[in-house]
């Protein structure tokens, strides 16, 4: 995609929904950063189920440490893989208390070096706990990324570095969350919604898919 249709993309994206947010329910950075790292390869949906209970009362790692793994499990036993997850946030919440003084690193070094962390979860911390212009290539965003033309890749990092590299300077705050909600309610995995889509003719995804055929109505008496 040329620049100039990047740029035409986004103003798009920007004048349909001018401050996306983040579908993670959250209260401070480490509430954030927990529910990301709960998030990986379960929807926002389950993880809020599960963590509207919990972060009623645990919204620090000294609470987190306090409930203990066990208790962590009885909270999220609905979300998949739960038993590692578990683990990793208590680990990365002891992490947090000895080295972070119970606070979330506004680094990504650092945060990459807790457990259970990787570049993704960073990136989201990053962008919406502290602002940052990164961008976390999930499933949606790689999908997106590859199936306009926007920025092609083999492999989520390659993805990365062409979106930053094609995003006008005015969007990078939010695209994040615009490519994520655009391929999670539009650019859909096994069937986009072309018919819909406002970024139709910028797209180099052919053939469009077309919209669903039309129920048939009651037969004529």
């Amino acid at each position: 995609m040329s620049p100039e249709d990047a740029f035409e993309f986004y103003r798009r994206l920007a004048e349909a929904d001018p401050a996306p947010e983040t579908e993670l329910a959250w209260h401070n950075p480490y509430t954030l950063l927990v529910a990301v790292a709960l998030s990986a390869q379960a929807t926002d949906v389950s993880v809020n189920k599960a963590t509207g209970p919990l972060f009623a009362t645990v919204r620090t790692p000294a609470a987190m440490v306090a409930l203990g793994e066990e208790g962590l499990k009885r909270h999220i036993r609905t979300i998949g893989l739960y038993n590692a997850k578990a683990k990793n946030v208590i680990a990365l919440s002891e992490r947090l208390l000895a080295e972070h003084d119970g606070e979330v690193p506004r680094d990504r070094a650092a945060l990459e070096a807790l457990p259970g962390v990787g570049r993704k979860t960073a990136n989201v911390v990053l962008n919406v706990a502290f602002g940052e212009e990164t961008i976390a290539v999930d499933t949606h965003i790689f999908r997106v990324g590859n199936r306009t033309g926007l920025a092609p890749g083999k492999d989520p990092r390659a993805v990365e570095a062409g979106l930053l590299a094609i995003t006008p300077a005015l969007f990078r705050g939010h695209a994040h969350h615009w490519l994520i909600l655009h391929g999670r309610y539009v650019c859909k995995a096994r069937r986009p919604e072309c018919w819909r889509c406002i970024e139709a003719d910028l797209c180099a995804f052919e053939p469009k898919t077309p919209p669903p055929a039309a129920r048939p109505g009651p037969a004529a008496p």
